[in-house]
């Protein structure tokens, strides 16, 4: 039974108040869904979308190019095609007949001016290394619905950059989103910063209308408050379910829980451009210092599985019959004393963003004292949490949905890349992921990808010591939602739904 603190949460997010699904004339046709929200930082530009409620609203207001499937693989959605000259430079795209919410057509210009605003580092778009290989000056639209996009480099990865977090297409001259117009199935009809989005159908969506009339996306941060605004009846949706409820949940007969297999790579951040990470050996010593079945056993609730130090396990990319990272606290021991570092004593950042993350937080550290390390574990607020461990500190928890890996390493591993959090350096990498992604035969690409793999496994400070299942939750009475990864097609995909 989940303690009353979750009431208290229902009621300062606002759930409490109103009536529940049920009741009420105009209430039959509207879907009400529950995730953690950001607080008073939080917009509807679409650009900057790092928490999953930013991804979730930016997906009911606008629209992208493409979209990935459950493997990651890219398809069709505002473009109609799509397709590169023999050197990969030139990538030439066609979009389908696709109106705004005003009215006016989704045009080629539209597309280069998005592009070209999620590619400039100060918006902070999930996806701005990728873009900001376009080069702007030469690209072209080419008629209404064509355009051509001219890269810096070769690159025959380029089309996964259509599908990414960050890349929603906008009207031409946008700069202010009070009040947003997208191209996505619902409109805009009010929004506050940390409380509620109000949606409603559009009837010109390209793909056709929503079967939902309406669509809200309520703030509840405290995982108890979605579990209990769900089985109260006062949400149909419940996002972002650690372990440690999924339990009660799977019994209550009202209920059912959507669950994607080992969705999300859960990562201790060291960040290797500061000290004491700045020495190879305590990485080393961290990376085998850490029992990744216990983490997996206690912080996930055993519903998850066991973490190599590398992003995408089971996706195209990942590197084939890669042995585990075994805990040898031996050897870990030795080399904090070669670096002179025994009784050394850091803080690991975390947050309540991820329910898991506390309880890993306290692992962690107690794993590392049998290696000689005194870690002490300080939470930051979940709204600011990710753009201070942009600059501060030296050690951090992070997660990562799933994405294509060579997109995840290009983004998070390139030297100097805005989204690099630990400070990872390497020529030699870089080098490798330049040839790979310049690389037209797709097995020669894929094997320019493990090697880079292999030095990131070692050097990059990430320590991904699991896999946790992505599990959301919904009312028995809703249709059309299955589950799927986060950052995938079918994750969040209210236009799909249908109230029984």
């Amino acid at each position: 039974m989940v303690a009353g603190g979750g009431a208290a949460a229902l009621a300062a997010s606002g759930l409490l108040a109103g009536c529940g699904l049920g009741g009420g004339e105009g209430k039959r046709d509207r879907f009400r869904a529950a995730f953690t929200a950001g607080g008073s930082q939080e917009s509807l530009d679409p650009h900057v979308a790092p928490n999953f409620v930013d991804q979730a609203r930016a997906k009911a207001l606008f629209d992208t190019l493409a979209t990935y499937d459950d493997e990651m693989a890219v398809r069709k959605r505002l473009a109609e095609s799509w397709e590169s000259d023999p050197s990969g430079l030139r990538w030439r795209i066609r979009l389908r007949e696709a109106s705004f919410h005003d009215g006016a057509p989704v045009t080629a210009k539209d597309v280069l001016y998005s592009y070209r605003r999620a590619a400039d580092p100060k918006t902070g778009s999930p996806s701005q290394q990728l873009l900001s290989a376009v080069d702007f000056g030469e690209s072209r639209a080419r008629g209404r619905r064509e355009l051509t996009l001219v890269l810096k480099r070769p690159d025959f990865e380029f089309p996964t950059a259509f599908a990414g977090p960050g890349t929603e297409i906008v009207p031409e001259g946008t700069t202010s989103f009070r009040h947003p117009v997208g191209s996505g199935p619902f409109r805009y009809v009010s929004f506050r910063p940390g409380g509620i989005a109000r949606f409603r159908r559009w009837e010109g969506h390209w793909s056709g209308a929503p079967r939902l009339g309406e669509l809200e996306i309520v703030p509840a941060n405290e995982e108890s408050a979605r579990v209990n605004a769900l089985l109260s009846g006062q949400v149909h949706y419940a996002a972002d379910i650690s372990g440690a409820f999924i339990d009660r949940l799977e019994r209550a007969r009202a209920v059912e829980v959507l669950t994607s297999k080992q969705a999300t790579a859960q990562q201790l951040l060291l960040r290797t451009g500061r000290s004491p990470f700045d020495d190879p050996k305590l990485v080393e010593a961290v990376l085998l210092g850490v029992d990744r079945e216990a983490l997996v056993r206690v912080a996930l609730a055993g519903r998850g599985g066991v973490g190599s130090d590398l992003f995408g396990k089971g996706l195209r990319g990942y590197p084939p019959q890669l042995p585990e990272r075994e805990r040898d606290v031996a050897r870990a021991r030795k080399l904090v004393r070669e670096a002179g570092a025994d009784g050394l004593a850091f803080t690991l950042e975390t947050s309540t963003v991820d329910a898991s993350w506390e309880s890993a937080a306290t692992l962690i550290s107690r794993q590392l004292r049998e290696v000689g390390l005194r870690v002490t574990p300080h939470t930051r607020a979940s709204a600011t949490y990710f753009s201070e461990i942009q600059d501060k500190g030296v050690a951090a928890l992070n997660t990562t949905s799933t994405l294509p890996v060579s997109d995840f390493l290009q983004q998070r591993m390139r030297s100097r890349a805005a989204r690099n959090l630990t400070g990872f350096r390497s020529g030699r990498f870089d080098e490798l992921m330049d040839r790979a992604r310049s690389t037209r035969d797709e097995q020669d690409r894929l094997r320019l990808l493990y090697r880079a793999q292999r030095i990131a496994r070692e050097k990059s400070g990430m320590l991904v010591w699991g896999f946790s299942d992505a599990n959301d939750a919904i009312a028995s009475s809703v249709r059309g939602l299955r589950a799927a990864a986060p950052n995938s097609h079918a994750w969040a995909r209210f236009d799909d739904v249908e109230l029984g």
